[in-house]
């Protein structure tokens, strides 16, 4: 029986005797008459042994193992319509549990990137204050069903030349759901949250939900509490996470100019006042092939001290760097003109809120380029010139950083 079975799958998928000559199996040697046919199966994925590296050709086999193997012939290409009509049954509960694991399999999807850091501070006219850093960042996107996935992000953070030299942390930095409610699409958890001025207010993380409707005019609507202050001058000064956060954005698309209303209410979030909320306008054009122009007005209801409580935020971008294309890059540039109570943890790599002008204020410019050294490698320089709208304080930084997405 079992030499017949042998020859008869050997045949089904072409065996050619002398095709593969490697021995995958221990207790099968050279001269046996079965060898030729089941080093081919062997090399074909049909048949794969036990774990010892044996066939176990003396064993008597199950029903449902002697499926698989016919499964597998059967994915080949072999013409096993008997073996086939004769495991019927078990072929057709393999066939189930062999599309549960190739979907389960598909269900997680697992991407990261590492990126390599480093700053050079100037403030104040004082001595430099440089640091660089690594972070690793693992991102794990689950399917819960057809309309609903889970994502989660793990961060490593590893500092070098810094105070804390040597430090690590390790934290678990995003979990949080996206799915759909008719045609409403939904989000919750902990997930990281860029404001719709492209982070000029607030860019970290919050746990809350949002949901969004539409498709050329979107309604986005959220809550929750806000994440500890990206500038230690504007965070509590308890060390607590900030209070509740709401925001709501409508944007749209005006010929070739898109356009954005918001607004943002921070409850107990600053030094400087219990609450804060900051209305927003904006507006994105191209003005020349690849030169995006983009200009937002913001205004907070910070009034205290007769401080300024409104700004601006004027930006050009050319072309940008692709991951995914080599060679591709890009110019970009910014001046801020931002009163206090218009940004709560701002976006930008200089950190202007670590060399104290954050609480003043600011206004400046920042510059920069990107590029794609090779495939999923891409490089970027930015240099900031920032200065308090109060004050003689003033901060010069350049940062750059180095990101490996794979």
């Amino acid at each position: 029986m079992k030499k017949s079975l042998v020859l008869a799958m050997a045949m089904a998928l072409g065996v050619t005797a002398s095709a593969y000559a490697a021995n995958p199996f221990s207790d099968v040697p050279a001269g046996h008459w079965a060898y030729d046919s089941i080093n081919k199966l062997a090399a074909a994925g049909v048949i794969e042994g036990y774990g010892d590296a044996t066939f176990g050709g003396d064993k008597l086999m199950t029903r449902y193992e002697m499926a698989q193997i016919v499964a597998k012939a059967m994915a080949k290409g072999a013409n096993v319509d008997k073996l086939a009509a004769e495991f019927a049954d078990e072929l057709d509960n393999l066939g189930v549990r062999v599309a549960n694991l190739e979907k389960k399999a598909d269900n997680v999807k697992i991407t990261g990137e590492a990126r390599y850091r480093y700053w050079d501070n100037d403030y104040n006219k004082k001595a430099d204050k440089s640091t660089d850093a690594l972070r690793s960042r693992i991102w794990v996107k689950g399917a819960v069903n057809d309309d609903w996935t889970y994502t989660a992000m793990l961060e490593n953070i590893q500092t070098f030349q810094h105070d804390n030299a040597g430090e690590e942390t390790t934290k678990f930095q995003r979990a949080y759901v996206n799915g759909k409610l008719g045609g409403v699409a939904v989000q919750a958890g902990r997930y990281g949250f860029t404001d719709f001025t492209g982070g000029n207010i607030y860019d970290t993380r919050m746990d809350g939900g949002q949901v969004a409707y539409g498709k050329d005019v979107k309604l986005t609507l959220g809550a929750g509490k806000a994440a500890d202050a990206a500038f230690a001058k504007v965070a509590k000064n308890d060390g607590s996470k900030a209070d509740n956060l709401y925001y709501a954005n409508l944007a749209g698309k005006v010929g070739v100019v898109d356009a954005n209303v918001g607004y943002y209410k921070f409850e107990d979030v600053t030094t400087l006042s219990d609450d804060d909320s900051i209305w927003t306008v904006g507006v994105a054009f191209p003005v020349l092939k690849d030169l995006k122009l983009g200009a937002t007005y913001l205004a907070s209801d910070y009034d205290k001290n007769n401080a300024d409580d409104d700004g601006y935020v004027v930006s050009l971008d050319y072309k940008g760097a692709k991951a995914g294309v080599a060679g591709s890059w890009g110019l970009f540039a910014k001046y801020y003109d931002q009163g206090v109570g218009t940004y709560i943890a701002h976006t930008m790599n200089g950190q202007c809120g670590e060399f104290g002008i954050a609480e003043d204020g600011f206004k400046g410019y920042q510059v920069g380029a990107n590029y794609t050294f090779a495939k999923n490698i891409v490089g970027q320089v930015e240099y900031y010139d920032l200065e308090a709208k109060e004050g003689s304080k003033e901060a010069k930084t350049f940062y750059g950083q180095v990101n490996f997405m794979f």
